[in-house]
């Protein structure tokens, strides 16, 4: 195989990597990589049932919303 036909086939293996990029960066890319990092740390994840300490949590829960400052709504119409 001479040098010419070595050239033409890099060249045709440039072109076709240059018309396929955005396909390959989104499979092989810094988006893809964090996407499957991501999904794996996600599987690690794993729920935890309730104890006797969640009615708790949720009355002083219920408790600190109630004591929150209410600012009364103005009514814009009064104004035109």
């Amino acid at each position: 195989m001479g040098w010419i036909a070595i050239a033409l086939l890099a060249a045709a293996v440039l072109v076709v990597v240059g018309a396929e990029w955005s396909r390959l960066s989104s499979r092989l890319g810094g988006d893809a990589w964090a996407a499957r990092s991501r999904r794996r740390r996600k599987e690690r994840f794993r729920v935890i049932e309730g104890e006797d300490g969640d009615d708790d949590f949720a009355k002083s829960v219920e408790r600190d919303l109630a004591n929150l400052p209410v600012i009364e709504e103005r009514d814009d119409r009064s104004r035109r």
